[in-house]
């Protein structure tokens, strides 16, 4: 499309340098969409209620959980990170070691650490709400920024964009929301037609995943129903072995972390899913983690309980990526095109001197035959 607007445009100015009179006569609508930007001094009301003022866009950023790096990288602001999380949480990121600003965990933040590196802004995710850490760092001048407890997708693409307006990566943030969003759009045109089997969800020592959690909503959009939230149950709590065995889940999805098999109790292994084998190993970061990634997690829930509708639809992706890669080609052949016909007609304009106001109808013309051929691209 720039390209187009870019003949056109040279299109016009040669047209005004041969007949002025008729360029005047009528005014060029404004083609250029203006894109998202960051505007700075950035200023936001938290979820501690600080209101939260950077005031130049940050060359240094300090991410103090595994899920702040995470977003920071999939937004392509991962150069201005001068601290984060680095050990098993974060290893997928591949992080480099001198960032690491925890305690051996690989999550507990060392706050003199922190200090010491200075950075302009500091993201916190909400499992550090109400942390001493917080206070520690805003009273030694930081600016930090604690995000709300994630309960939907909705509020990991929230937390995505926030980052992005915090960080000056309004562009990042913007192709990696709508990335997210076409992979979920692909997701539940997927199983929308798909029975909807009951999973449970093992955390490990009973726990689970209720409604009000972002996990809940991971399993339903996965095309799964989640026992938990069938259970009652709220936010993250321990289920009773009764409770799975009444439901009698049809899979159990858990960390892959846990290795072949789900934690379960001994009697949650007499469940149509224990026996079955019916289970579905995730990605621990994916699935624990609110940000972008977790559509890693819903897609590898789809693959195992949706295998045949999974298949079909990224069958459908892949030639919907071919089609797209074919269009750009053509429509930057006909940019070509568009772009020789106005070369030409400015050098038959230029030729014809001897000809008086020959110039006028040659760009005319020419103009006439770019707009055809954009047309026909519409």
């Amino acid at each position: 499309m720039r390209n187009s607007v870019i003949v056109f445009v040279a299109v016009l100015t040669a047209l005004a340098a041969f007949a002025p009179a008729a360029a005047a006569g009528g005014g060029m609508a404004d083609v250029a969409q203006e894109e998202p930007t960051c505007e700075f001094p950035f200023e936001g009301e938290d979820a501690t209620g600080e209101t939260v003022t950077v005031d130049e866009e940050p060359e240094s950023v300090v991410a103090l959980q595994p899920s702040d790096a995470q977003v920071m990288h999939e937004i392509g602001a991962e150069d201005k990170l001068s601290g984060m999380p680095v050990g098993e949480y974060t290893d997928y990121l591949e992080p480099d070691e001198e960032l690491d600003i925890t305690e051996d965990d690989g999550v507990t933040p060392v706050t003199e650490e922190i200090i010491d590196r200075d950075p302009d802004v500091v993201l916190a995710a909400a499992a550090l709400e109400g942390d001493d850490v917080i206070d520690q760092l805003r009273d030694a001048g930081l600016d930090v920024y604690v995000f709300p407890t994630e309960e939907s997708l909705d509020g990991v693409a929230e937390n995505v964009r926030l980052t992005g307006e915090i960080v000056g990566e309004c562009d990042g943030a913007e192709d990696a929301l709508e990335e997210f969003e076409e992979r979920l759009e692909t997701i539940e045109s997927t199983v929308e037609d798909e029975d909807h089997p009951l999973a449970y969800y093992e955390m490990g020592d009973g726990f689970t995943a209720g409604e009000g959690t972002f996990q809940d909503e991971i399993i339903t959009t996965a095309g799964v129903e989640n026992l938990g939230a069938e259970a009652g149950i709220e936010g993250w709590a321990e289920i009773s072995d009764e409770v799975v065995v009444e439901e009698d889940p049809e899979w159990i999805i858990y960390g892959e972390s846990w290795g072949d098999e789900p934690p379960v109790s001994e009697a949650a292994m007499g469940t149509t899913a224990y026996q079955d084998e019916q289970f579905v190993a995730v990605d621990d970061q994916f699935m624990s983690q609110p940000g972008p990634l977790v559509v890693e997690a819903i897609e590898e829930i789809v693959a195992e309980v949706h295998p045949e509708a999974y298949a079909e639809a990224t069958d459908e992706a892949e030639d919907d990526a071919a089609d797209e890669t074919d269009d750009a080609d053509d429509e930057a052949d006909a940019d070509d095109t568009a772009a020789d016909d106005a070369d030409d007609a400015n050098d038959a304009a230029e030729d014809d001197d001897s000809i008086p106001g020959f110039g006028v109808p040659a760009v005319v013309a020419a103009l006439v035959a770019v707009l055809a051929v954009l047309a026909r691209r519409r």
